[in-house]
């Protein structure tokens, strides 16, 4: 399956946002703490007691977004995916949610469009164009699957190598490979 940063990738990239005050970096942290836990409506919980400012901050997003994703509400998990994008475009975890949430909702070709357009801004994050082999295999777009594959494998092989033995979004690619043998 296409990767999200739910495992707390670090993107690399510098964002200047407010910072949240307290009591929000507190709702924030215990929500954090919930959804390491697994508790998703905990989490929710300490995200309902944000200030209404504080609902657009970057990494509120990154948390709802979890919650969301976790719950498998790949509809919401779209607009807070747009929602990420606009606070922090300079984050991938915003297109990554978005193009990941596309996908789910069988949107693929979409979310191969969508990701696409910033795979050179996010060069140096290997899900980026894992993503994108994920969403060519499944479009059935081998030849150019194998090539983001082999732009992911660059940035961090063994990751790569990791996600993908497994990856049901990549059997057709595995299955088109041994049949070309």
């Amino acid at each position: 399956m296409a990767i999200g940063l739910a495992d707390g990738q670090a993107t690399g990239k510098i964002v200047h946002v407010k910072s949240l005050e307290p009591p929000d970096t507190h709702y924030l942290r215990a929500a954090q703490g919930w959804l390491e836990l697994g508790s998703l409506v905990e989490a929710n919980e300490e995200l309902e007691r944000l200030s209404p400012e504080a609902l657009r901050h970057p990494d509120v997003l990154e948390i709802r977004w979890q919650v969301y994703a976790g719950t498998k509400k790949w509809g919401a998990c779209v607009g807070v995916g747009l929602a990420l994008m606009k606070a922090a475009p300079d984050r991938a975890e915003g297109w990554l949610h978005h193009s990941f949430a596309l996908h789910a909702l069988k949107r693929t070709q979409e979310a191969y469009t969508h990701l696409a357009t910033v795979a050179d801004k996010f060069d140096d994050i290997w899900t980026v164009p894992y993503n994108l082999c994920c969403y060519c295999s499944q479009l059935g777009r081998f030849e150019e699957a194998q090539e983001w594959f082999k732009r992911a494998a660059v940035l961090n092989d063994m990751a790569v190598q990791k996600a993908g033995v497994d990856d049901p979004d990549l059997k057709p690619l595995w299955d088109s490979m041994s049949t070309n043998i």
